[in-house]
């Protein structure tokens, strides 16, 4: 006598799936909001931009900024560009006390983390979008925090062109910092020859990879006067983009060699 095989419930893989991403849904946001989960990750982005750093030896011509070419400008405003500022902790020079600014973003939150293992300060602020007087508020309070390091002899750090603004195009956040406090803007950039290039991002982020070369510039300073008046503030900020990206482009020639 045949016995017919008695059968469980089947699962179909696309049940399976649709099972897959509704735990996931329910896991993802109480890791996203997980202090410990997100700085193990700030962990891991901190290791490998070490590891970028120690496998990819700076190139004849770069700025000896570890043996102070610059120390009679200290402490300084150093100016970058969204996208292209990945590896500046690795670089900075050990010693010396640094205070960055960082996006007010939840995006940005992994940077302020991965800042910290490097022993940077942050400050949650934004570079600024229309004329000296039309910071806002939480953009003001960043810029007295920086101008208040400045004047504690910390040096600074900004990302001079503005979140989902125009890439490489400067702020008028940066210029006024330099106003407030009497203190120069470094415009600078550092590249290594392999790179990844995130095309579809609106900063053309590049993400730095280990084993290639290195190079560090950073540019004649840029003074603003006390006293500046709003077309004298226009002509400095276009000053400051043009200098960052004339060390963009020396950096780039250093790394990737003669075309």
């Amino acid at each position: 006598m045949e016995h017919e095989a008695v059968k469980g419930p089947v699962t179909s893989p696309a049940r399976r799936g649709g099972t897959t991403r509704t735990l996931w849904r329910r896991i993802r946001e109480p890791l996203a909001q997980s202090r410990f989960v997100k700085s193990f990750i700030a962990g891991l982005f901190a290791n490998f931009v070490r590891l970028v750093r120690l496998t990819s030896p700076l190139v004849k011509g770069s700025t000896q900024v570890a043996g102070g070419a610059y120390a009679h400008l200290e402490p300084g405003i150093i100016a970058l560009w969204h996208g292209q500022h990945l590896l500046t902790p690795a670089y900075y020079p050990k010693g010396r006390p640094l205070v960055a600014m960082v996006s007010r973003s939840a995006d940005a939150e992994l940077n302020a983390l991965m800042l910290e293992k490097f022993g940077i300060e942050a400050v949650r602020g934004s570079g600024g979008r229309d004329s000296s007087r039309h910071v806002d508020k939480g953009g003001a309070k960043a810029l007295i925090a920086l101008k208040k390091s400045l004047a504690a002899g910390k040096n600074v750090a900004m990302i001079a062109d503005i979140p989902h603004g125009t890439p490489r195009d400067a702020g008028m956040g940066i210029v006024l910092l330099a106003r407030l406090s009497g203190r120069p803007i470094l415009p600078s950039a550092i590249a290594t020859s392999r790179r990844k290039v995130l095309e579809k991002s609106w900063d053309k982020t590049t993400i730095n990879l280990p084993f290639g070369r290195s190079a560090v510039i950073v540019g004649p300073p840029v003074f603003v006067p006390a006293d500046a008046d709003d077309a004298e503030m226009e002509r400095k900020r276009q000053e400051v983009t043009a200098a960052i990206n004339a060390a963009m482009t020396e950096v780039y020639r250093l790394v990737d060699g003669p075309k």
